[in-house]
């Protein structure tokens, strides 16, 4: 019986389907393991081969630990939001919901062909008002809590109102935007409107300016990431700087805990890093410095506090709100000049830059230990959302501060014994401090750092700041609060309506706040966000409803909030929900969050380092403050899926002036002979790296009438390693892959082209050996042309079959613990080859094969179970154990080696004592042509690998 792929993976997807096969409940008896993949966005392109590199590797190990007695959920979803499918409907006009919907069903059939085990009966969309209920509950949750740094966790807003009833800001260690001194008394003498404004201050989620990416070609803010070069990524439209009034998260309040969690979890060092990075932990100091004849005052932070005598000039960010207060009438002109230039520049590009640009503001600070006046400058190398927004220049040992002290020639005082600065900045943190002061220049008090190392300096400055009271020890991070507003329609809208400008919640038992009708999905012509377009889009307070937003009287009916939320939204905390998806009362139920706890196994790539996995975690440590996640760190181990790569083909043109003749292609290893230009071809008209050529042809209009050079009757194309992409025509389709040769093929090839973390080129000149390699595993049951089925519980086993067998189950049982498919496969090969030539049919033992090959091909093994007469599916089996004593080796093989040069190999006997061996090499027939004319010296046996005969004239 011949393997026919086709016919059986059709039916196993139906008997999955009809038995649910895949379907999961919480288990007491059973041990749970939670395995998830990042839920994909349903783009309109579909999958190309690269996405289901993750979705297989998972899917092998969630098999296998539901082979090996576990209860699995291996849910999958859809992260449905997005810009892309927003900008098609204002191209088109269609909704986002119907193109999105059609995507999720392209996107499921393709998923269904590749046989994966989901739990389809968990599915989740970001997009389903069941789903975003919850996105924006927990949204009014973090409004209505506060960060307490002294517990480090998240609290009711009411403990902090309380608190402001009894002691005023006093005593008060919390997580704010700003310092806001009041005593109880004033609290409680403050109107509603007041009280709302300073608890806005506190608020986890809250109201606040911030700096955006403002894109108006698409008239949405845009993340750092969404812009390249100064322009949007999608639609190439200019991105300026912009304040804005935005809903934020605040972030940065879990900077140590987010810090303190990676510890407990098993990511890989580089992801770890880039966290630890992204996190920025330093330990400082705060100096006050005063500005000359003004009231003004800047903090600076400084990590290198032993270089205050250093600091010969200030520098703003430009969006600091300093700016205005210390620019002189002298320099406005010049200042507003910069600014202008600074808008059109986003924060990455300013990172990234390496020339030099500022403005000086006119007016100088005192540096307060000399007393000395410096100028203030303004300069785009200083961002406002890190440290203060203002730093103190020491320009002899910071590389930023010396470019730009000798570009705008600026002094430059070196403060290391030795240190030259005439060529670059001394940046090392090691010396003996000196001009601290300088000689014959006093200083405050007298205070002095010279002939101190920079480590006593640091600590002497901090103890002096401190005492001074002019700055205090204080630990920073880099880490921001979130941006959690976008000027876009297809989000989750915010539970939010305003009353005297003031937000405040929609009740939380009118949740979902579903999204309304709109007719077109651009921002309107006042500016507004596109639900601004909205007729009904208005809260009524006593009716509980929307309602038209012609009825606003700001009485009993006010306007909703016209911003939708960001992408990350809906996908910090889609893993919770997953546990529980049809639960209409909580997030997630208590019995199923505590059975399922977290993620033990997330797949994903390395680009979300700084994104989605940082604010999932955020999201989950607040949830664990409130007590609805059981489990502080959401996912406990991560594994980073490689990219598979396009492997694309090319045609070689021969130039011309002749733009009417029909063009000519010259074969690859003939293409040296002409001026050619090379062409990117469709990969799915190329075989083997030969081109159809009618495919060609009829591929595009242009090349209908086009003459070929030939080698040897064939056109050869060149080819290159490069990114997948639709503009390179080098996108696999996996329908085609499962169409030609089968979803089992699909699946062991792309683990067996390298390792999963790694990233490999796709190449379907290989796919052929998969392939033939699952027609030798089935002719190990059935016998070839005909329906005779070979395995046997009569047919006793034979040693070299048990060996194979139980070789196989601790390499692939290792291989799999470790990820290491492409080895598992490796040994699967071998083993079926030993097998197929020991005619192994004993059933006992290829049942242990068809178990082993489960995970990484389930349509031929769940076929083949069936056939050995095993009832229910081959998911329910039990993993097969090995027994060392079949692991035995009991012959050895040896290279034999004359003076250090390996000439052949021999066999013997494991125990075989080494006088026996070396009589037997210097014996053998093979040795005499070596020991000829030679003397023996020594032989020298390394045990069960060489023996190197040592000879002598």
């Amino acid at each position: 019986m011949e393997y026919n792929f086709r016919e059986i993976e059709k039916k196993w997807h139906q008997k999955w389907v009809e038995n649910k096969t895949y379907k999961v409940t919480e288990d007491e008896n059973k041990k749970k393991f939670y395995v998830l993949n990042m839920f994909p966005y349903p783009s309109g392109a579909g999958l190309h081969v690269g996405h289901p590199l993750g979705y297989i590797a998972s899917d092998i190990y969630a098999r296998y630990k539901r082979l090996n007695g576990f209860n699995v959920l291996n849910p999958m979803g859809y992260d449905a939001y997005g810009l892309p499918a927003e900008q098609y409907a204002i191209q088109t006009g269609q909704h986002p919901e119907v193109t999105t919907v059609a995507n999720i069903n392209r996107y499921r059939e393709q998923l269904d062909k590749i046989g994966f085990c989901f739990d389809w009966d968990r599915e989740v969309r970001t997009c389903d008002p069941k789903y975003y209920h919850w996105t924006q509950w927990a949204f009014q949750k973090m409004f209505n809590s506060f960060f307490c740094n002294s517990c480090q966790k998240a609290q009711p807003i009411e403990k902090l109102i309380k608190h402001f009833e009894e002691k005023g800001s006093a005593d008060l260690n919390v997580a704010q935007n700003e310092q806001i001194d009041f005593t109880a008394e004033e609290w409680n003498s403050f109107d509603d409107m007041k009280k709302q404004q300073i608890l806005m201050n506190y608020r986890i989620a809250y109201l606040g300016e911030t700096m955006v990416n403002w894109c108006p070609g698409l008239g949405t803010v845009l993340a750092n990431d969404e812009v390249v070069n100064g322009v949007s990524e999608r639609g190439g439209y200019p991105v300026i700087q912009k304040k804005m009034q935005q809903w934020c998260l605040r972030t940065s309040a879990y900077s140590q805990r987010l810090l303190d969690g990676l510890e407990t979890i098993q990511w890989s060092d580089s992801i770890k890093e880039t966290q630890k990075n992204w996190i920025g932990r330093s330990e400082g100091t705060e100096v006050v410095f005063s500005v000359k004849d003004s009231d003004v005052k800047f903090t600076i932070f400084t990590t290198r506090a032993d270089t205050m005598f250093g600091v010969t000039f200030m520098v703003l960010a430009p969006e600091s709100e300093y700016v205005q207060q210390v620019t002189t009438a002298e320099q406005k002109e010049e200042v507003e000049k910069y600014l202008d230039y600074v808008k059109k520049r986003t924060e990455l590009d300013r990172m990234a830059n390496h020339s030099v640009t500022g403005v000086f503001s006119g007016s100088y600070a005192i540096n307060p230990f000399t007393g000395e006046a410096i100028p203030v400058w303004i300069s785009e190398y200083v961002l406002a959302g890190y440290g203060t927004g203002a730093i103190m220049a020491v320009p002899a040992h910071d590389s930023r501060d010396y470019a730009f002290a000798k570009h705008f020639n600026l002094p430059i005082i070196p403060l290391i014994e030795g240190a030259d600065v005439s060529e670059e900045s001394f940046d090392a943190k090691e010396g003996i401090v000196t001009n601290s002061p300088v000689a014959g220049k006093s200083s405050m008090d007298g205070f002095s750092l010279n002939g101190l190392t920079v480590k006593e300096a640091i600590a002497a400055t901090k103890k002096f700041v401190t005492e001074k009271g002019i700055g205090r020890v204080k630990v920073n991070y880099r880490l921001r609060d979130a941006i959690f507003s976008r000027q876009r329609y297809w989000g989750e809208p915010f539970p939010v309506y305003y009353k005297d400008g003031m937000p405040q919640m929609v009740p939380e038992e009118c949740l979902p706040l579903e999204l309304p009708e709109i007719e077109t999905y651009k921002p309107t012509e006042t500016g507004e966000p596109p639900l601004g377009r909205a007729k009904k889009w208005a809260w009524d307070a006593e009716k509980k409803e929307v309602v038209d937003k012609s009825l606003v009287d700001n009485k009993t009916v006010f306007p909703l909030e016209l911003n939708t939320m960001p992408g990350f939204a809906g996908s910090s905390a889609y893993y919770l929900r997953y546990m529980d998806p049809h639960n209409d009362e909580a997030l997630v139920g208590k019995k199923a969050d505590e059975y399922w706890q977290n993620v033990d196994l997330y797949v994903g790539g390395c680009e979300h380092a700084t994104g989605h996995l940082i604010y999932s975690r955020f999201w989950n440590k607040f949830l664990f403050d409130l007590g609805v996640s059981c489990k502080e760190e959401p996912f406990q181990k991560l594994v980073n899926q490689g990219m598979i790569q396009g492997r694309s083909n090319f045609v070689y043109r021969i130039n011309s002036d002749d733009h009417d003749k029909a063009p000519v292609f010259v074969s690859l290893n003939l293409k040296k002979d002409y001026d050619v230009t090379p062409i990117h071809v469709d990969v799915n008209i190329v075989s083997n790296d030969v081109l159809d050529i009618e495919a060609f042809k009829a591929w595009r209009p242009e090349y209908q009438n086009a003459e070929f050079i030939l080698e040897d009757g064939k056109y050869i194309c060149g080819w290159a390693i490069e990114k997948m992409s639709k503009s390179m025509f080098n996108v696999v389709n996996p329908d085609m892959i499962v169409e030609k040769y089968g979803a089992d093929t699909l699946r062991l090839y792309e683990m067996f082209l390298g390792p999963v973390e790694a990233s490999k080129p796709w190449d379907t000149n290989g796919i052929d050996g998969c392939h033939r390699f699952l027609k030798k595993f089935w002719g190990l049951f059935y016998e070839n042309r005909t329906d005779n089925f070979l395995p046997s519980a009569d047919e006793a086993a034979k040693p070299e079959s048990l060996k194979s067998v139980h070789k196989l189950i601790k390499k692939v049982s290792e291989d799999i613990e470790k990820f290491s498919y492409n080895t598992s496969i490796s040994a699967f090969m071998i083993a079926v080859n030993e097998l197929g030539q020991q005619k192994c049919r004993n059933k006992e033992l290829l049942k242990d094969l068809v178990i082993l090959i489960a995970p990484f091909a389930p349509h031929i093994a769940e076929e083949l179970w069936a056939a050995l007469g095993e009832q229910g599916s081959v998911c329910d089996a039990a993993w097969p154990k090995y027994d060392e004593q079949y692991l035995k080796e009991n012959d050895m093989q040896l290279t034999i080696s004359f003076n250090g040069k390996a000439r052949f190999q021999m066999t013997f006997p494991v125990d075989t004592p080494n006088e026996e061996i070396q009589k037997q090499v210097l014996a053998d027939e093979k040795s005499q042509k070596y020991l000829e004319g030679f003397n023996v010296l020594k032989v020298i046996i390394v045990p069960k690998k060489i023996v190197n005969v040592v000879l002598k004239k």
